[in-house]
């Protein structure tokens, strides 16, 4: 299911539409694979992941696969990545919430994650 949002492109967001609320989160999450969405006071809700690697090396072109991703789509996520490990924190920061393109991005790196 997720291939259907990974077609689709990111929607830029000047914060002139509302937030998911959590039945569309619910829907959409079902969407993709392995997400969390987590709450907070400063960015509302957000969706979360972590992914494992072999090494530094693996770690680094992941995340910079994530960086062309995002920039081509114009949407980007927040990451930390080091020995091992990448995570990513996806939200629309113009809106302190989710949308579809935040849905849309998480299943473009979804794809690159399985390859």
């Amino acid at each position: 299911m997720s291939e259907d949002l990974a077609n689709k492109k990111c929607v830029p967001c000047e914060g002139n539409i509302p937030p998911f609320n959590a039945e569309e989160i619910h829907k959409y999450l079902k969407k993709v694979d392995g997400w969390e969405v987590l709450e907070d006071k400063l960015d509302g809700f957000h969706l979360i992941k972590s992914f494992k690697f072999d090494n530094f090396l693996q770690s680094q072109k992941f995340v910079n696969k994530v960086g062309e991703i995002a920039e081509a789509e114009g949407h980007h996520p927040d990451l930390w990545f080091g020995w091992g490990y990448a995570r990513i924190k996806i939200f629309t920061h113009a809106i302190k919430g989710l949308a579809e393109s935040d849905f849309i991005l998480a299943a473009k790196i979804d794809k690159i994650s399985n390859v």
